[in-house]
């Protein structure tokens, strides 16, 4: 059974909030392209197939603690699915807390994200 665009992007979520990268990378396809435009505290990068992806979650997870992710609205035509969203996270090494609210499109084919773009706003918590 062919699983839905919206499925397959839970699935990654899930396997974010899990923690566990490894079940997260097999959600995406070999040649996946990741973009992430930045933000007023976090830089903008580009990370291009499963490996980039890979080292995209490990940064977050070894130098941030997640206090919570939260997925608001998904909007799905036929491949595409756009998620609105927000996060709370404490960077490790600074005990700085940081607030974001962000917008992710991801393009889905054969059940595996090939592209995920992201648009985020952050502030520091006071």
């Amino acid at each position: 059974m062919k699983h839905s665009a919206k499925a397959v992007v839970e699935k990654m979520f899930a396997a974010f909030s899990s923690g566990d990268v490894e079940k997260l990378v097999t959600t995406v396809s070999e040649d996946t392209v990741w973009i992430y435009h930045g933000t007023q505290i976090i830089p903008a990068g580009t990370f291009e197939k499963k490996e980039g992806v890979r080292t995209f979650f490990t940064n977050i997870l070894e130098r941030t603690e997640i206090i919570n992710f939260e997925p608001h609205q998904y909007v799905v035509e036929g491949n595409t699915v756009v998620v609105l969203g927000s996060e709370h996270q404490k960077v490790k090494r600074s005990g700085r807390e940081l607030k974001q609210k962000w917008v992710q499109i991801y393009t889905v084919e054969n059940n595996l994200i090939t592209k995920m773009e992201e648009f985020a706003t952050s502030e520091e918590v006071k």
